[in-house]
């Protein structure tokens, strides 16, 4: 597949996915760790400014009683973390041109297609509101219409030990893993893509469909390692997410590098 753009500059530009090996995920974590050890003070502090805020959100639940949305939350985390990772891209670029990347600079960088990236994010909120209505419905149909949240210090043992918990368990996890998937395959480097050129979301959207379409082994484990690597660093209560996110951030900036040409 192809797809006409212009660059930030104004060029035209035809963008086209290339295929890669299923070592191509593993090169893009080992770049972006070379990348954190080039410029550790950038991009371990994007990653605490992110941790810091997940911490915030996190105990903002705590005293209001509302811990158990975490997961949900969690789920959201994982889902609009491309455009959260838009910085971090912005300093794989910087490093890759041999510039020095600058906090100030990957917090508030400038973007080809502001209003398209502006455009993705209101889709990959969207589903994720979905995903969320999409969860309390199944638990509705499980526990009853009128069933309420039990609060967090039976959550997770009604969760994993009851028959109920376990079914919401299941089929939460299987509908919830198709619609991350397709948010995935959406957005895998669609936003890169419109960080850097002038195109339409729709465009990009289908490009990033394209990579992960033409090189299914590859993206499959890439999703994987993701989805491994934010757990961890969720789980850690956040502190985690200090390395982690950078990582995946980093990665992913490598990841479109090698998904799709720009060629004149």
């Amino acid at each position: 597949m192809s797809a006409q753009a212009a660059t930030g500059h104004g060029a035209p530009a035809r963008l086209t996915v290339t295929t890669i090996s299923m070592e191509a995920p593993w090169t893009w974590l080992t770049k972006a760790w070379t990348e954190i050890l080039a410029a550790p003070r950038v991009t371990l502090g994007y990653g605490l400014l992110l941790s810091i805020i997940s911490a915030a959100v996190a105990a903002l639940l705590f005293f209001n009683d509302l811990l158990v949305l975490i997961l949900p939350l969690s789920g959201g985390f994982l889902l609009l973390g491309p455009l959260l990772a838009v910085g971090l891209y912005e300093a794989a670029r910087r490093i890759e041109a041999g510039e020095r990347p600058r906090l100030r600079e990957i917090l508030f960088v400038r973007t080809a297609s502001p209003g398209q990236l502006a455009f993705l994010g209101v889709l990959l909120l969207l589903a994720y509101l979905a995903w969320v209505r999409i969860a309390m419905l199944l638990f509705a149909l499980i526990n009853g219409i009128n069933a309420q949240f039990p609060p967090i210090e039976r959550f997770f043992s009604d969760l994993f030990f009851t028959w109920d918990g376990l079914v919401l368990l299941a089929s939460g996890t299987a509908i919830g893993g198709v619609i991350a998937f397709i948010i995935f395959a959406a957005a895998a480097v669609s936003v890169p893509i419109l960080m850097r050129h002038r195109i339409d979301a729709v465009t990009a959207i289908a490009t990033s469909f394209a990579a992960v379409r033409q090189n299914p082994g590859p993206m499959i484990l890439w999703a994987w390692q993701i989805l491994l690597l934010i757990a961890f660093g969720i789980a850690t209560a956040f502190v985690g997410l200090i390395l982690t996110f950078p990582l995946v951030g980093l990665a992913t900036w490598h990841a479109y590098r090698d998904l799709v040409r720009e060629e004149a």
